[in-house]
């Protein structure tokens, strides 16, 4: 469990309260997913190494420090992982985003890939993959699997909440990779729903069922 980080702000667990609240509706929804994701984002890129740089004030020479090294990549798994962008987007705007669409096979629980357009320099860049939960995990190992075989080497996951199941078969399949989550709650379900969770993330931020 040391890959595991789970983001114990009183901002980030406030607004994750009535993100789980079931009457919360889908416009509150999505505003409050965009401010934990920016809130998230401060946590998830704490580690960026920074490099000597040199400014001038109005006043004097300056010497400062600025992000070096690898350039950022957000990569959300469609659709839910859309609610998480716009708030990391404000904290860091020139990165890029790729798309990972994948859907959850009803009688299998297994994932189904069904579109992908990324960056077309991803092996150069830090890469942040996105999704509200991480429920059996399959979805997160499938993205991360095709985002290896396109190039990528470093590479984070980042969710709302998380399952111990989940977390158990993303590191069995990607040992290396970072989660950070608000909440890691009980277990799962027998339909694979996080247990208290908070239901069906892309359904309630886009107001489906």
């Amino acid at each position: 469990m040391s890959k595991v980080h789970i983001l114990d702000h009183p901002l980030i667990q406030h607004k994750l309260t009535f993100i789980r609240d079931k009457n919360t509706g889908s416009k509150e929804f999505r505003e409050l997913v965009e401010e934990l994701s920016m809130l998230m984002a401060y946590e998830v890129t704490r580690s960026l190494p920074l490099e000597d740089y040199v400014v001038e004030t109005p006043v004097a020479t300056a010497k400062t420090r600025v992000i070096a090294g690898k350039k950022l990549g957000i990569i959300p798994i469609l659709r839910a992982g859309l609610g998480m962008v716009n708030g990391m987007l404000r904290l860091v705007p020139a990165a890029k985003v790729g798309h990972i669409g994948l859907y959850r096979d009803p009688e299998t629980l297994q994932p189904v890939e069904y579109y992908a357009k990324l960056p077309s320099d991803i092996a150069e860049r830090d890469l942040i993959v996105v999704d509200p939960m991480l429920a059996t995990g399959g979805s997160a190992v499938a993205a991360i699997d095709y985002l290896k075989r396109m190039g990528a080497t470093s590479i984070r996951f980042v969710c709302l909440i998380a399952a111990p199941e989940g977390v158990a078969k993303l590191h069995g399949a990607h040992p290396e990779v970072e989660i950070y989550a608000a909440a890691l709650d009980e277990c799962l379900n027998d339909h694979a729903y996080i247990v208290p969770g908070l239901g069906d993330a892309g359904d309630r931020l886009f107001g489906t069922k």
